[in-house]
């Protein structure tokens, strides 16, 4: 019979060497002797409660969202816990019956710019209990005093010189300055950047995250960073019924994850390709990474066109057009937002523009960016998911006359007027919506990005969007955090031919698929997924060295 572990009974119960578990001497102070918490006058704190009127004691382990929501229920508090005939606490017993119990989800993290994706359980259980050995061996692991009560309580001391603690509000940049670094944060303090690590891979901000036992590789697990919190009731209880606790701090259905790709020009090779190997050809190897979002976004540049002349790998020319029936391809890879910001919408003229407008309206997709006039092209595009609100906004900065941008009687492309973008861009922010602006600026074949481009990219930063992108870039470029926004200067291209044939381009084939995840009206988390081109046409994940070898060249070229 195969021998099954269960970790989550090891985590739990922190069974490692009584002399590998030596208090740090950053462990928090007894629970006695625990500052107040934030009493108001309608609280007031007693030392020895009548037994027949309700007192509560909060453990010094409560993450700050729970305890100020046990403040709302306006007990009256007290700081021993003997004193007490209602307390919050670590829920490390079994329960009896009216007792309430909330699960609180923290998650692994680490600076944005760390090439590491994830680890295993029994890295961060080693870590804990002093036998570093896992890829952040001999780093401290942050966290605030609050995550280190609750996580010491859990699993048991850990050794000394493994935790270091740090105010919740200064953890994010202690960490980025000791990279390379890693922490533990509750899930509601999660921060675009922070880059959040799988463990045992599965991560809190994946739609499939699992948090209970689950099997891996034969061997029965959980996710080791849930805590279950309680609030138990002396007998004879007074109060009756108890309180509710609040929901667990990670609600699926709050969540929204929006994947934004580069460039999409269904010709030439790509053409060829699908015409030879099937239309959901390109889309083959990535779909997954697609279709499992909320919302799927394209960047289009090019119209679909009944007269559109057969295409071959080595045509000529910039003047460019899509068989329609390679619409299947936006719907293979579950594409819901189609960018309209592209310079070759109206390559054969206004009415394969106004029919490609048509035809996303039939199948359902949604755009932005562009229009059949100048008015529609510059409208937002609001979206509501998951109780999330999203607006898209885009524009052309390029306009030279060979790529027109939308006029009052014209279709096409929104030019950049920068202070009509702006000023939406401030009044969507005040709206309640968390901003996406997208730019098809001037193409360079650099990772680093233009100067006049940064100086645009930030000024819609300083707007309020919370991420802004460059979907012009053929080549991959830099990015970077300015004033709480993402900004993604080029994500490379999605679905177009080149191939890096040019030697000054060695690394065109490379490609950034970005994954943002919003939750209850914030912006909380990036993840960059990298594809590789092949056959003029199909994107691929990248293997492991490529994708350390690619994330390492990225980093360093933004600065990091």
């Amino acid at each position: 019979m195969k021998k099954v572990i269960l970790l989550v009974a090891i985590l739990l119960n922190g069974c490692a060497p009584r002399s590998l578990v030596q208090p740090t001497p950053s462990s928090p102070p007894p629970a006695s002797v625990q500052p107040p918490p934030s009493a108001t006058p309608s609280q007031p704190a007693v030392d020895s409660p009548n037994q027949d009127v309700p007192a509560l004691w909060i453990s010094s382990a409560v993450p700050d969202s729970l305890r100020q929501a046990a403040l709302k229920w306006g007990f009256p508090i007290v700081f021993d816990s003997a004193n007490a005939n209602l307390q919050l606490d670590v829920d490390t017993e079994p329960f009896w019956e009216g007792d309430q119990k909330v699960d609180w989800i923290y998650v692994l993290v680490t600076p944005f710019p760390t090439v590491i994706d994830g680890v295993s359980s029994r890295d961060v259980m080693d870590d804990w209990h002093g036998s570093s050995s896992g890829p952040f061996g001999g780093r401290p692991l942050l966290m605030d005093m609050a995550t280190l009560a609750a996580f010491s309580k859990a699993w048991g001391p850990p050794a000394a010189g493994i935790v270091q603690t740090e105010p919740s509000e200064q953890l994010l940049d202690v960490a980025w300055q000791k990279r390379p670094s890693w922490a533990i944060v509750p899930f509601e303090k999660l921060d675009p950047r922070w880059k959040v690590l799988a463990v045992d891979g599965n991560s809190p901000i994946q739609k499939d995250f699992d948090s209970s036992q689950r099997i891996l590789m034969q061997t029965i697990i959980a996710y080791p960073l849930l805590i279950s919190f309680g609030l138990h009731c002396s007998d004879p209880c007074p109060v009756s019924p108890l309180p509710a606790l609040p929901p667990s701090n990670r609600d699926p259905s709050k969540m929204t994850t929006v994947v934004m790709t580069g460039t999409t020009s269904l010709v030439r090779g790509v053409a060829y390709m699908m015409n030879t190997k099937g239309i959901t050809y390109p889309g083959r190897d990535i779909q997954p990474w697609l279709t499992q979002a909320d919302i799927t976004h394209i960047s289009n540049e090019v119209s679909f066109y009944g007269g559109c002349p057969p295409q071959t790998i080595d045509m000529k020319g910039l003047q460019f057009c899509s068989d329609p029936r390679y619409m299947a391809l936006l719907n293979y890879v579950g594409a819901d937002v189609v960018e309209l910001t592209g310079n070759h919408l109206i390559d054969y003229g206004p009415q394969p523009f106004l029919g490609t407008l048509a035809t996303y309206r039939q199948n359902h997709i949604q755009f932005y960016g562009g229009g059949a006039n100048l008015n529609e092209a510059r409208q937002p595009l609001l979206i509501m998911n998951h109780g999330n609100r999203i607006a898209f906004i885009g524009c052309n900065t390029v306009d030279i006359g060979q790529y027109p941008t939308a006029a009052q009687d014209r279709p096409g492309a929104a030019p950049c007027d920068y202070d009509y973008v702006t000023q939406q861009i401030s009044q969507l922010r005040k709206q309640g919506y968390i901003v996406i602006m997208t730019f098809q600026y001037y193409e360079i074949y650099d990772s680093k990005p233009l100067a006049s481009q940064i100086t645009d990219f930030r000024l819609m930063a300083q707007a309020g969007a919370d991420i802004v992108q460059g979907s012009q870039a053929h080549y991959p470029q830099s990015m970077e955090f300015y004033q709480g926004a993402f900004i993604h200067y080029g994500l490379g291209n999605l679905f177009f031919d080149q191939m890096g044939d040019n030697p000054k381009m060695p690394g065109i084939r490379r490609e950034f698929i970005d994954r943002h995840v919003f939750y209850d009206g914030r912006y909380i988390s990036t993840e960059l997924l990298t594809a590789m081109l092949e056959d003029y046409s199909r994107p691929r994940p990248m293997t492991d060295p490529e994708r350390t070898t690619f994330l390492t060249d990225y980093f360093s070229d933004s600065g990091w």
